[in-house]
């Protein structure tokens, strides 16, 4: 069974891990559970989350870490840093969107990476970043075990981190990208009825 990890904040962006958290737990192959440095979290949308694990105290696998976006990423916390750069080191999937990746390219972590964020102007400040080089002005970025997306992109994220993940095959994926995106009866009219290939 491969575990995704959710790593949530205190007001995170609750529909940016909406539809990816929902199809990986539902697959017989993956598993999915969330991880915070507090026991509980509200999302911006006001829905409280009783966190399964502290990072603070996990050290099982993992394979696959998103990093959920949200207001509260403009933080110095040590055990979160440290958590976020031991999956860097360990080749883990890892997909950001939106403030989760300013926070990446705040310390450094974008760095070696082709990436694409929010704006590039919100990281003139930021001494560690010096991967400006490498910033492509796009809805998703996908270069090696790495998807960052900005804020405005949650579908577009879902999709490549189903494609780097190797969910299923590129036309599967792209016809559940479609669905969410069209609706059911389009889809229909397009691919078929769905229910009736069950």
């Amino acid at each position: 069974m491969k575990k995704a990890l959710f790593l949530i904040l205190d007001q995170y962006a609750d529909w940016e891990m909406a539809h990816l958290s929902t199809i990986l737990n539902q697959h017989d192959k993956w598993c999915t559970n969330t991880i915070s440095l507090t026991n509980n979290v509200k999302s911006i949308g006001g829905l409280s989350v009783n966190v399964d694990f502290n990072i603070k105290n996990y050290n099982d696998d993992f394979d696959l870490l998103i990093l959920v976006g949200g207001n509260t990423w403009n933080t110095n916390n040590q055990a979160l840093l440290t958590f976020i750069q031991k999956a860097f080191k360990k080749n883990i999937v890892i997909g950001a969107i939106c403030g989760s990746v300013d926070y990446l390219a705040k310390n450094g972590l974008l760095n070696d990476y082709k990436h694409t964020g929010n704006a590039l102007s919100l990281w003139n400040d930021f001494d560690k970043y010096t991967g400006s080089h490498y910033f492509i002005a796009k809805q998703v970025v996908r270069d090696r075990n790495l998807v960052t997306a900005n804020g405005t992109a949650s579908v577009e994220f879902l999709e490549h981190v189903l494609k780097t993940i190797s969910f299923d095959s590129n036309e599967n994926i792209h016809q559940k990208i479609f669905m969410i995106n069209h609706g059911y009866y389009k889809y229909c009219d397009i691919y078929g009825d769905p229910f009736d290939k069950m």
